[in-house]
């Protein structure tokens, strides 16, 4: 059974309180997991620790860490500790992000992405053992390390992020699960493939792994305005969070309109890049309009074999009221 998670918005909010809010609600309605992105903002594990400490049931997370800006032994430590404020709910999603933010916010080299990714993961699953951990790999050499603290009982499962059928592949191999963005449900379905031949690669147990894929929600009575702000916030992941997204659109046969949007973007219209993305286009990716039309285009996402969880997201522009509006619309499902 595929059930729901809540992807916090991308955009920094008025202050830690809204998280914590949106959490509690989400966690009202029945939702399983409560996912906070890292961008250029706010650190997000002191919010992640105060989601923990205002909350009872729902699990907690960041999606994603970048495996640059962090080592893997600050994530492996990270790990266990929000494991143990939150009494076990913890569960972190990792990534590499992409040269903008990396170079040109970081100032890191984005080198080899995948085997970064693939070490940290390795690495701050086995810092969580509370065993001393030497490692030599390509990338990072640990020598002696070895948590000070108790280890957690249960380790808190790293979940690697991808877009790509070798990231994802990847993911399958050595992760605990995956997090996908802007894929349809048919896109959706061959990522799955692609994780579960590296789960069988890595000889995993599929069982206990997880699966996630965030979609774009945006609920309201009047459903024009929701559907606008879904429009506005996939035009600018398509067109200034650099060539993944535009890949991921290609891949899945959109090449020509994704190349539009980037252009009329690049070039000052931002009108007409929201202009370009049709209809048809924005149900195939997310789930806006009326109550009923949020449900009705979620459903397929939920209904894609082999996906553990859909976890709303919601535009960049949406207020504290739509963010709420959308939770409440899409409780049914949660149930």
């Amino acid at each position: 059974m595929t059930v729901l998670d809540v992807h916090l918005p991308v955009s920094e909010q008025p202050a830690i309180d809204s998280y914590v809010d949106q959490t509690q609600a989400a966690e009202r309605a029945g939702f399983a997991h409560a996912w906070i992105p890292e961008t250029w903002g706010r650190n997000v594990v002191p919010i992640l620790t105060r989601m923990a400490r205002e909350t009872e049931t729902i699990g907690i997370g960041p999606s994603i860490l970048n495996v640059f800006s962090r080592s893997p032994a600050l994530i492996g430590q990270t790990a266990a500790t929000l494991q143990e404020v939150s009494d076990g709910r913890a569960r972190l999603g990792v990534g590499s992000s992409g040269p903008i933010v990396i170079q040109g916010w970081h100032g890191s080299d984005f080198d080899r992405p995948l085997k970064r990714v693939r070490e940290a993961v390795e690495i701050s699953k086995q810092v969580q053992t509370g065993g001393t951990l030497n490692y030599d790999g390509d990338i990072f050499g640990l020598a002696g390390f070895r948590l000070r603290n108790d280890p957690p009982e249960i380790p808190a499962p790293i979940d690697a992020a991808g877009m790509g059928p070798k990231s994802v592949e990847l993911a399958g191999r050595f992760a605990d699960g995956w997090h996908g963005i802007v894929l349809s449900p048919e896109g959706t379905a061959d990522r799955l493939a692609d994780f579960e031949r590296g789960s069988d690669l890595g000889d995993r147990d599929r069982s206990a792994q997880r699966t996630m894929l965030s979609v774009t929600a945006c609920a309201a009575e009047e459903g024009t305005e929701a559907r606008e702000q879904a429009k506005q916030h996939l035009a600018f992941y398509v067109a200034a969070m650099g060539e993944y997204y535009r890949n991921a659109l290609t891949e899945q046969g959109y090449g020509e309109v994704a190349g539009e949007v980037a252009s009329r973007w690049a070039n000052g219209d931002r009108e007409g890049a929201v202009a370009a993305i049709s209809d048809e286009l924005l149900d195939t990716f997310a789930a806006a309009g009326t109550p009923e039309e949020v449900r009705a285009n979620l459903q397929p996402f939920l209904d894609v074999e082999g996906l553990d969880a859909v976890a709303i997201g919601f535009p960049r522009s949406a207020s504290m009221d739509r963010v709420l509006t959308t939770i409440e619309a899409v409780e049914p499902l949660a149930e």
